[in-house]
């Protein structure tokens, strides 16, 4: 289907695999960073959650004692 000039155009493959040690620590940092952006919004979105479940607890007491 493709010859393999073509591919050799877009596939690196170093034959010194130390090359690959900055990318492997670029990639750990990213990674990183997105599993603690990830908590980090996990944890704004619980907080807003409880604030919210409060609120609706509060508007229907409120709401059941005007019906009595």
């Amino acid at each position: 289907m493709f010859q393999p000039q073509i591919l050799s155009l877009f596939l690196y493959f170093p034959k010194d695999k130390s090359e690959y040690i900055p990318a492997g620590i670029t990639f750990l940092i990213f990674f990183i960073g997105a599993i603690l952006a990830m908590k980090f919004i996990i944890a704004i979105s619980n907080r807003e959650a409880k604030k919210a479940k409060e609120l609706e607890n509060r508007i229907m007491n409120q709401h059941n004692q005007k019906e009595q």
